[in-house]
């Protein structure tokens, strides 16, 4: 990856609906190459995917909430079976693996508090877990889908 790769990557992270004459012209290229440094990109599996970010507050999801488990189970058998259940709870948005004091982190992104209290009895229904402990968020100061771009070699 070069200087241009990384224009085209931060044009496309900045609007991705943007027309290829939009992203060659920032990139200082002509549209064939940069089309040829695009689909090079996807296939080296830097380009992941393109989406369309959503408004939650307009859709009725605008209620953050991070929950902490903890489990005294911990073999890959659990592991595959409540991640598999996590994964078909789709107010559950991120879901990690942790260091430290907590074994999962979720982000959950609900209307409400009784919506956080549906997917809180669907979490415990799925698994057992030694404990639950959830944070609302009061403000999102900031958020963004963009990796920094400065650690590419």
């Amino acid at each position: 990856m070069d200087n241009i790769d990384g224009k085209i990557l931060r044009s496309l992270q900045e609007d991705s609906s943007r027309s290829l004459a939009e992203i060659a012209e920032l990139a200082g290229l002509s549209p064939t190459p940069c089309w040829r440094r695009i689909q090079n990109l996807e296939k080296a599996g830097v380009i992941t995917g393109r989406v369309a970010l959503l408004d939650a507050e307009k859709l009725n999801v605008g209620t953050t909430v991070f929950v902490r488990i903890k489990t005294s189970q911990h073999n890959y058998e659990w592991l595959e079976d409540f991640a598999q259940a996590v994964a078909g709870i789709e107010e559950v948005v991120e879901f990690y693996r942790m260091s430290g004091d907590i074994d999962y982190l979720l982000r959950v992104v609900v209307p409400d508090i009784a919506g956080y209290d549906a997917v809180y009895k669907r979490l415990i229904k799925a698994a057992d877990l030694a404990d639950v402990s959830s944070s609302f968020a009061m403000e999102k100061i900031k958020s963004t889908t963009a990796l920094p771009l400065t650690y590419v070699d």
